[in-house]
């Protein structure tokens, strides 16, 4: 008869064994589930992924449920490590890998990918076809502009010219848009969106930024969107720097932003009245950005943030001449060319905001930054 204390204390000593110490599926430190038919260690939310995959995985508590001798063995002859070198033997270098902090429906598709469709061990050749073919077409709900109804929009990826291209009717003869892939960002923002599967596309058009927000009704559907954009993403960046290894790539292929938010702001004489704003950092680009609301599809302004040698600064502040500002909280960020006062809701806010934008101008300026800077600088 197996002894639940000490198969409990042996599998968390199997724990403490390199790989083991993190979910193998969205990397949160101590898991505490493991999947009994797979041998790998998981945490509390890709358990629940997993309890709804019965033909593939079955889960237990590592601390709190029984297990047998024969299970304990088979988990300490697997492991997190020998199992990945199986199910992620073939991962795509643009494919990606969620972490602890993204959507469910990104970790949700990565686990299936993995486990049930067998997306990448290397032994079904097809099965990647959807997202790395160099092409990609097909319809997504996207939020009208100037309405806010999300209307059906079919949408061709082409790898060929390095495009993004949208039609109102499907039997349209020219595009709705062409969205350069160069400028394009693709993230998930399913609470800003109001749907499990919104996605926000980002991109540059004459200099602005432009948004798109669409979602899909299937998971599997809006994740390959994700993956392919990605995938487009990557060819064109061995395009541009075919000196640059994959590693050096992959930061640049697709970026979450650094903060997202509402604050006040009030013009550039600081006497003017301050007006609620949507606020996006955009710290791989070095840009914040602001819009009147988190859905506008053109930004209303946009500031470039340099390092601190040249000049820049953050620090928290009390405007004296504040007007119809309802936050008390507020953000002094100075630049060469301009002092700009906001307000935040509440200290936590405020604390948030400042060490984000201090996280970008502690850092040098890299080439591309110039690019930016000077095209900022042009639209004045």
């Amino acid at each position: 008869m197996a002894d639940h204390d000490h198969n409990k204390k042996q599998l968390l000593e199997l724990l403490k064994q390199p790989g083991n110490g993190a979910c193998a599926d969205c990397g949160t430190r101590d898991p505490d589930w493991a999947s009994y038919k797979l041998g790998v260690f998981i945490c509390l939310n890709c358990s629940g992924t997993h309890r709804n995959l019965p033909e593939v995985s079955r889960v237990k508590s590592i601390r709190l449920d029984f297990w047998d001798d024969s299970l304990v063995k088979f988990m300490k002859a697997n492991g997190n490590s020998i199992v990945k070198d199986t199910y992620e033997k073939s991962v795509p270098a643009f494919y990606y890998r969620p972490q602890e902090s993204d959507c469910p429906v990104l970790k949700e598709q990565w686990i299936r990918a993995k486990y049930e469709r067998n997306e990448f061990t290397g032994d079904n050749a097809m099965a990647q076809e959807a997202y790395s073919s160099g092409s990609y077409e097909g319809f997504l709900w996207k939020k009208g502009r100037d309405n806010g109804q999300f209307l059906q929009r079919k949408f061709i990826l082409s790898e060929k010219d390095f495009t993004l291209k949208y039609y109102t009717k499907e039997e349209s003869k020219g595009p709705k848009a062409v969205i350069y892939v160069k400028d394009l960002n693709v993230t998930f923002q399913p609470e800003k969106i109001g749907h499990a599967h919104g996605l926000q596309l980002t991109y540059l058009q004459d200099e602005h930024t432009r948004n798109i927000f669409v979602y899909h009704d299937s998971g599997k559907e809006i994740v390959n969107w994700f993956n392919a954009i990605r995938a487009t993403r990557f060819s064109y960046l061995r395009t541009a720097f075919p000196t640059a290894s994959d590693s050096e790539l992959k930061p640049w292929i697709s970026r979450n932003y650094l903060k997202e938010g509402y604050m006040e702001k009030t013009g550039p004489m600081q006497r003017e009245s301050f007006k609620k704003r949507w606020f996006i950092l955009d710290s791989q680009d070095r840009k914040l950005l602001y819009f009147k609301d988190p859905l506008d599809a053109v930004e209303l302004g946009v500031v470039f943030l340099g390092p601190e040698e040249h000049g820049y600064a953050v620090r928290d502040s009390q405007p004296r001449t504040a007007r119809r500002n309802k936050w008390k909280c507020g953000v002094a960020m100075e630049t060469p060319d301009r002092a700009f006062q906001f307000m935040c809701e509440n200290e936590r806010e405020q604390r948030e905001w400042m060490a984000a934008l201090r996280q970008v101008i502690a850092r040098p300026m890299i080439p591309q930054d110039y690019a930016t800077e000077a095209n900022v600088r042009r639209r004045r």
